[in-house]
């Protein structure tokens, strides 16, 4: 059912526009690649499904805090979890779906003399474990490490090409991630390669397909000419990890938007969205970024969205809609990525204080945002009462917050209309009592957050303006 509506969504678009639309990225699919609780086999299992159903050909096993993949890479996996990794990879070949086995041994890889020899064995014995229980795809992880050898690292994988990928005629060229894995961490002051990234990239076998991050580790959108000069660093076209929708840099906040920002018409040989601990709440952008794999000229980020929310969601997408739409944007010092929380009820609160302080309609702007704050309120009720299990247990923090707010909207507009009619006694009141509520709304921000430049800013917004009256 899902193929039939890209299929024809492609269609039309070559009907209404008259162009030729590029095709699929070759390799697409999802990294379990999060800090924080893998998921469970169930979870994985689950996640191979919703891979085969929305044309998801690939998926990296590759969770930070699995020890066997990072931190004890060198012991072999207990017998319990190779037996569930051999479900996995036969489920993964039931669905079509390639299953790239990943190792991060950077940590503590010795990379000379004798122990570079021990450790390239036991690197050896890992994979070829893995191959056992018929695993073809395998991936080396550089990333998030303190040392820069880059050509200790390209010598490595030149021996594993050897020893291993050419030892078996059915594996794959080896998927790659360097330790400076988004472009501006490549690049020194004048625009040059880095020495990690000059040495890395001259030593490394030609068929190696590497990802990258883009400009940043997460930031908004991705230029072709990012590509291109990230391309021209290692003499080839590099793939993509996008961090979206993953949040365990900021837990408290839920990335539910679509996937936006990445180019229309480049060549990208592979695309992998890394998702969020919560495996239910992250297939609503994993939808839009399979949408967009599919067919990147015709992808409209807003159009998957509403697509991803009415089919995961069915009677209760409206709702879904409306919470959704306030925790899209993850932002901090370094990242800063997803379409903006709130954007159309933003732009109404703006007109609000444009028009506000001047008299201007004042019933009318009033009554529309009451109405747009009690139908948030009203979304995150019944969804904390309706939602299925799994996802109510994902989100119900974020849900009781936005419901937080929604109250404390409306209560700040009680207290501009008290101002506005000269009601000293309600409005005193009215602010003390809002003052109290956006007290508990901070205390809850270090475990739920969302609609911090919305919902979260206009409670603060009212409050200074009604300290700026006399």
């Amino acid at each position: 059912m899902k193929w039939l509506k890209i299929v024809a969504g492609i269609l039309l678009a070559l009907f209404m526009q008259g162009t030729a639309l590029a095709a699929p990225i070759p390799l697409r699919g999802v990294v379990e690649g999060f800090y924080g609780k893998p998921w469970t086999q169930k979870q994985r299992l689950d996640m191979l499904a919703f891979c085969e159903a929305h044309g998801l050909n690939a998926y990296i096993y590759a969770p930070k805090d699995d020890p066997y993949h990072r931190e004890k890479w060198r012991e072999p996996y207990p017998k319990s979890q190779m037996k569930k990794l051999t479900a996995l990879v036969r489920e993964a070949q039931k669905r079509q779906v390639k299953f790239i086995f990943a190792v991060s041994p950077g940590l503590d890889f010795a990379y000379e003399a004798l122990h570079g020899a021990e450790d390239r064995e036991k690197l050896l014995e890992k994979l070829e474990a893995v191959y056992a229980v018929g695993v073809r795809d395998f991936a080396i992880f550089f990333d998030d490490i303190k040392e820069k050898n880059g050509g200790g690292q390209a010598e490595l994988i030149r021996w594993l090409q050897a020893h291993f990928v050419r030892a078996h005629d059915d594996v794959s060229p080896l998927l790659i991630v360097p330790t400076e894995y988004y472009l501006a961490d490549m690049l020194d002051a004048g625009n040059a390669a880095k020495p990690y990234t000059k040495d890395f990239a001259g030593g490394l076998p030609k068929d190696a397909l590497l990802l990258f991050t883009g400009d940043g580790v997460a930031r908004a959108g991705l230029s072709a000419e990012t590509l291109d000069r990230a391309a021209a660093l290692y003499g080839r076209r590099l793939g993509l990890w996008w961090n979206y929708p993953v949040n365990d840099y900021m837990e408290a906040k839920l990335a539910l938007g679509p996937v936006d920002g990445l180019p229309k018409d480049v060549e990208i040989p592979a695309i992998f969205f890394n998702p969020m601990t919560f495996e239910e709440l992250s297939k609503i952008a994993l939808a839009t970024g399979a949408e967009y794999a599919l067919a990147p000229e015709s992808y409209e980020p807003g159009a998957a969205w509403g697509e991803a929310l009415r089919e995961q969601y069915k009677s209760l997408a409206p709702e879904m809609e409306l919470f959704a739409g306030q925790s899209q944007h993850l932002e901090n010092n370094w990242a800063n990525i997803g379409p903006p929380d709130g954007a159309a009820l933003r732009a109404e609160m703006d007109a609000f204080w444009r028009a506000w302080p001047k008299g201007e309609k004042a019933e009318i702007h009033l009554a529309n945002l009451y109405q747009r704050f009690e139908g948030i309120r009203d979304a995150a009720k019944t969804l904390q009462s309706r939602l299925p299990g799994t996802q109510r247990r994902e989100c119900k923090r974020q849900l009781k917050q936005l419901e937080r707010l929604a109250e404390a909207d409306s209560l700040a507009l009680d207290l501009l209309e008290a101002m506005r009619t000269g009601d000293e006694k309600r409005a005193k009141k009215r602010k003390a009592t809002l003052e109290k509520k956006l007290a508990k709304i901070v205390e809850k921000e270090s475990e739920a957050k969302l609609s911090e430049a919305v919902c979260r800013a206009f409670i603060e917004e009212t409050l200074q303006f009604a300290a700026a009256k006399p």
